[in-house]
């Protein structure tokens, strides 16, 4: 599903060059959850955003269904967007003056969805996160585990085949950080979707089917498994 290969992404800052993704090669399918692990500053977001359409690879490929990113026009990557991938952001990104319930309406009736069936489908999001109750309430009024269990019914109502999460739990206590795992994890698979979640947490990487390890730029692969038992 999503496949990149020698993916290389630079910044250039006043007489430094930072390179934030080195010839990154992975692969994903669905209904794979696959945890990228790694401290702030190893390149995480970076990928998350090459693998999204919204940055651009400096050089090597990344592609979706086999489709070359860099290749779309700017309809076909807003399509992209859209209709095919679900992005849940650590800050969770709500707009502020909408109620729960229309702010997972919203990438529906930006895709052209009529206002009954987004309401009817982000009712059912909102259920399926256990949030039914607060759906008429704004962010304002939840706490930090609601707004991001928000989130996440936004990112999978439109029913994306690939969701890309940016440190979902990072802004969450432990408990309520686990509930927002078990909705992340859980759901994508039920539906078919593959999923990357970024971390720096190895805790929450051990749910993952596959784990990766980011280290300035660059992947590897990692079993935590294995790295607990020799650790005992």
């Amino acid at each position: 599903m999503l496949d990149l290969e020698c993916a290389c992404k630079d910044y250039t800052s006043p007489g430094e060059v930072i390179h934030a993704v080195k010839d990154v090669t992975m692969s994903v399918s669905a209904p794979e959850l696959v945890a990228i692990l790694g401290p702030s500053g190893s390149g995480k977001t970076t990928l998350l955003l090459l693998a999204a359409g919204l940055l651009r690879a400096d050089s090597g490929s990344v592609r979706f269904e086999g489709r070359e990113l860099s290749e779309l026009t700017r309809p076909e990557l807003l399509a992209y967007r859209r209709t095919k991938l679900g992005f849940v952001f650590q800050s969770f990104n709500l707009t502020a003056g909408l109620t729960a319930r229309e702010n997972v309406e919203l990438p529906l009736l930006i895709r052209g969805v009529s206002h009954r069936e987004a309401d009817k489908r982000a009712l059912a999001a909102l259920e399926d996160v256990g949030l039914l109750r607060r759906a008429d309430h704004t962010p304002d009024r939840l706490s930090g585990g609601e707004q991001q269990r928000v989130a996440i019914a936004r990112a999978l109502v439109g029913e994306p085949q690939l969701i890309l999460a940016d440190e979902p739990t990072g802004n969450l206590d432990t408990d309520t950080g686990d509930a927002v795992l078990r909705s992340l994890a859980a759901l994508p698979r039920e539906r078919g979707a593959a999923t990357v979640l970024v971390t720096h947490d190895t805790r929450i990487a051990r749910s993952a089917d596959r784990v990766l390890a980011m280290t300035d730029g660059r992947l590897t692969e990692r079993d935590l498994q294995t790295e607990a038992t020799v650790g005992e």
